[in-house]
């Protein structure tokens, strides 16, 4: 092998300030897109459960639609495609603000990210007993506060597996923004490679950015999942 590493030239300028703002980035862009998704995931789910038609098929429209297109179209669709949309003093406002791929981005992970946690949300509801519902509605709850009080504090705790692994998807999805700009992890190593030629350096530091956020993420969410549990609910069979 005739490759000379050189790591050090990873904590030089310019190179250590791209990694800071790309992981800055990347952590920012995940953790906001994954509580937009989260709350309107909440909420579509919710509503698919609904005995409205109407309220039915809204939710499984935007479940078909988010996530049936991938993601990267869906990226350069907000991007290059919605401003065009939008009448002209609009489409220049937009154009004129600070970070207009930032926030491309964090639009169209939201929104995709946010049907899959639909389909998490609406599989949790379905595991939940009928006489759980017929409970809370003999106490004189309505529908709202059933599922506000009862059904999705109860659900969440059968979920938070595949919530956190929805969380893991998103931060990996965030990957997929530097195609519009966006200055994040991966985009950082691709600066550094292009100017150094050296992949291997910029790539690891990538590659262990991911490990290690995503390990965190893990740890954390399986705490939360046996403090959270529910004897004789959730447990090893």
């Amino acid at each position: 092998m005739n490759y000379e590493f050189n790591w050090s030239m990873l904590l030089e300028e310019p190179y250590i300030d791209w990694i800071k703002e790309g992981l800055l980035n990347t952590v920012q862009l995940s953790l906001m897109a994954w509580f937009i998704a989260l709350t309107i995931g909440i909420l579509i789910g919710s509503i698919r459960m609904m005995k409205s038609p109407v309220l039915r098929f809204i939710g499984t429209f935007y479940v078909e639609i988010f996530r049936n297109i991938p993601l990267l179209v869906q990226l350069f669709i907000w991007f290059f495609v919605f401003p065009l949309l939008l009448p002209d003093d609009l489409m220049r406002a937009w154009n004129s603000l600070d970070g207009v791929p930032f926030l491309t981005a964090l639009i169209g992970l939201s929104l995709f990210t946010a049907a899959r946690v639909a389909e998490q949300i609406r599989s949790g509801i379905t595991s939940i007993p009928k006489g759980q519902f017929n409970a809370a509605f003999s106490t004189g709850l309505n529908t709202f506060q059933t599922y506000r009080f009862i059904v999705i504090p109860y659900a969440f705790r059968i979920m938070i597996p595949a919530i956190s692994s929805e969380f893991l998807t998103i931060f990996k999805n965030s990957a997929l923004t530097l195609t519009i700009g966006v200055a994040e992890i991966t985009a950082a190593a691709t600066y550094i490679e292009s100017d150094t030629f050296r992949g291997i350096e910029a790539y690891s530091v990538a590659s262990l950015s991911y490990m290690f956020t995503t390990a965190s993420v893990v740890i954390f969410m399986t705490w939360l999942e046996n403090f959270l549990r529910i004897p004789g609910l959730i447990g090893k069979k």
